[in-house]
């Protein structure tokens, strides 16, 4: 169905202002030049080039010239980055890093750590796009750095500061399906002060989400972020953040009755919906000594969530959750001339609680609504050293939690660039992921029923690498191999007599490798092209995974006029055919697995300057309407097209 009815919109809108050249901006120019913070507990950023690891990083001019409203759709572009979303725009939304679980990517907003408490888990369906962000994302075993979560990777999204990106936005839009979104930002620098302020309204009437459905299935979502920074001196600063993100999503269900010949289906669901409420909050000190070399930095961070499913007979299911996290990292940086040293400790002290809402029903039910809290202390060292091209390190984390068995990970990796601009990398490392406080306590109408005895997972794994760069660096080219094996899988059984779902930890092992290609290609300097591809085979005791394409691959070109008044982004993503379980068995215990169909997507946007601070531009998604399922029997927009205005001053 091809639906591409225009909002003309006459209204001050926004484009991004005009970014200060710091090396955070400096992406702009060769993303290979990015810095990348995430790689290293320091705070010090590496670039992305010498970094012995694989990693991706997304610059605020990427995000604008994409046209990014949700944060999920630039990372279909990231090479080992799988997404699915069950349903319409604002629902659940799960990232999948190499082949692991959507609760295996931990995921921090501004330096917060965003997962529901509850859940486990970061609902990407509840992010979207402030007007000047950048995105990293380390793949791989990164659990030595982090802890539990960062089994897959880590997905860091941080909004830019006022010295990164000073002045005042407005943009607004609307297009297909009832859609109408608006940001607005404002920051500003002084000598010893900056500060960021930002928010994002995102509105649509949706589109049928059910096989055959008529009910369109809308959303509403917001996000606001306040961001200060103040350095009373030259070894002293403070930094605070202030986030708050709401989504109001409609939902459809699965066909329930086994009598019926759409059991399974998802099917049109008249008064569901969900609603998230998040806060998020940061206090950090940073204090430097030693001419920089020592850096010192205290931080406090909380995350508070709420969500809410409703039914035509009120709340459904919910859930409370708040995390509260403490941490000191001290770094010391030794510049012997040829080699350079880094060493760094740290020390993470976290409780987590959280509280099941769902309305009981009855015992054993209600024994699972009881608030519960989990207190961890995580200790961390790390090793860093540069000697010339080489470039490497180790790092060790040690776990001490009340619920779980106390866990050690580790990770080592190292690089080497060759005089032919050749980089060699490779890496090795260990993971851990605690069971999320629904899988241990979780129910839902005597359907589901949590496991409080699930031990965590663990994951271990290595990858090896090598980038060329060629023209100058005009041009490049990296492929890398990885391999990982997941022990004590969390899964859900259905046992009879009465095939009610429970979690357990599988006795098999979970195994995911393939290969991972990227290629940037920049002839002139108003074009540039960027490719990833990604092949995967991740199976359980020999079983292909469900919601895992095996082939993945994305093509992103950028035009740009001489005078940068007109600009043009291409997008061509191609998703390969992936299995999906169907729960059309009513017990549940042999629903049979069907694949979905390959599909490929184009995106098309452009933007034209008018003058230096007012400027129109448009997209359309979906280009050659295309018919495709990212869940099984789950219905995606058609051809969609949004324009609107923007004003930076």
């Amino acid at each position: 169905m091809l639906k591409t009815s225009f909002v003309s919109l006459i209204a001050i809108a926004a484009a991004t202002p005009a970014f200060a050249q710091t090396d955070t901006q400096a992406a702009a120019n060769d993303p290979q030049d990015a810095i990348i913070v995430t790689a290293s507990r320091s705070g010090e950023g590496i670039e992305l080039k010498d970094l012995p690891a694989s990693a991706t990083v997304i610059d605020a001019k990427a995000l604008d010239d994409r046209q990014t409203r949700f944060v999920s759709d630039v990372l279909r572009n990231v090479p080992g980055v799988a997404v699915n979303r069950t349903g319409g725009t604002g629902s659940m939304t799960q990232i999948r890093i190499r082949g692991t679980e959507g609760n295996h990517v931990l995921v921090l907003i501004d330096g917060i750590e965003a997962a529901d408490p509850y859940q486990g888990e970061f609902d990407f369906g509840t992010l979207i796009a402030d007007p000047s962000a950048r995105i990293e994302v380390l793949r791989g075993q990164q659990s030595s750095l982090y802890g539990s979560d960062a089994i897959g990777g880590v997905i860091s999204y941080t909004t830019l500061s006022g010295t990164e990106a000073p002045g005042v936005s407005v943009r607004v839009e609307g297009g297909s399906f009832g859609t109408v979104s608006t940001a607005a930002r404002m920051a500003g620098v002084s000598d010893k002060f900056d500060y960021a302020v930002s928010g994002t309204w995102f509105h649509t009437k949706g589109t049928p989400t059910a096989r055959g459905g008529t009910r369109d299935i809308g959303s509403d979502n917001v996000g606001t972020t306040a961001k200060v920074n103040w350095k009373p001196s030259d070894n002293f600063k403070l930094t605070g953040v202030l986030r708050y993100s709401y989504t109001n999503a409609e939902t459809n269900d699965s066909e329930s009755n086994p009598a019926s010949p759409t059991f399974g289906y998802t099917v049109d669901t008249p008064g569901t919906r969900f609603s998230n409420d998040a806060f998020y909050g940061l206090l950090a000190a940073e204090l430097t000594a030693l001419d920089g070399r020592w850096t010192n930095t205290l931080t406090g961070q909380f995350a508070d969530t709420t969500r809410t499913g409703y039914t035509t007979s009120g709340v459904g299911y919910g859930d409370k959750g708040q995390r509260y996290k403490g941490s000191f990292v001290s770094s010391l940086r030794l510049d012997t001339g040829a080699l350079v040293h880094r060493i760094t400790g740290a020390v993470d002290v976290e409780r987590e609680q959280f509280r099941n809402t769902t309305p009981g029903s009855g015992s054993p039910f209600d024994a699972f609504t009881g608030k519960r809290t989990t207190d961890n202390l995580g200790l961390v060292g790390q090793y860093e050293l540069t000697a010339g091209g080489f470039t490497g390190g180790a790092s060790i984390r040690y776990d001490d939690n009340n619920r779980f068995a106390d866990t050690t990970t580790w990770r080592v990796q190292a690089g080497y660039r060759l005089p032919t601009d050749t980089r060699v990398h490779a890496a090795y490392g260990t993971g851990v992921k605690n069971p999320g406080y629904y899988e241990l306590y979780g129910f839902s109408d005597g359907k589901y029923i949590g496991n409080p005895n699930l031990k965590p997972e663990k994951s271990k794994g290595w990858e090896a690498g090598i980038d060329q760069s060629f023209l100058g660096g005009k041009a490049e080219i990296g492929a890398t191999y990885f391999d990982s094996t997941l022990t004590d899988e969390i899964y859900t059984t259905y046992p009879a007599p009465l095939f009610v779902a429970t979690p357990s930890n599988r006795a098999t092992d979970s195994k995911q490798h393939g290969v991972e290609v990227t290629a940037a290609l920049t002839p002139v300097p108003q074009l540039r092209f960027d490719a990833a591809y990604t092949h995967l085979i991740a199976k359980e005791n020999g079983v292909t995974e469900v919601r895992r394409p095996g082939d993945i691959a994305s093509v992103n070109a950028t035009f740009s006029s001489t005078d940068e008044r007109f600009s043009t982004t291409l997008t061509v993503r191609y998703n390969g055919r992936m299995t999906d379980v169907t729960f059309t068995d009513p017990t549940y215990a042999t629903s049979p697995v069907v694949t979905l169909k390959a599909y490929t997507l184009v995106n098309l946007n452009a933007q034209y300057k008018l003058s230096p601070r007012f400027s129109v531009f448009g997209r359309v998604e979906n280009l050659f309407d295309v018919d495709y399922e990212e869940v099984f029997s789950t219905a995606t927009p058609g051809a969609a097209a949004y324009g609107g205005v923007r004003v930076a001053f």
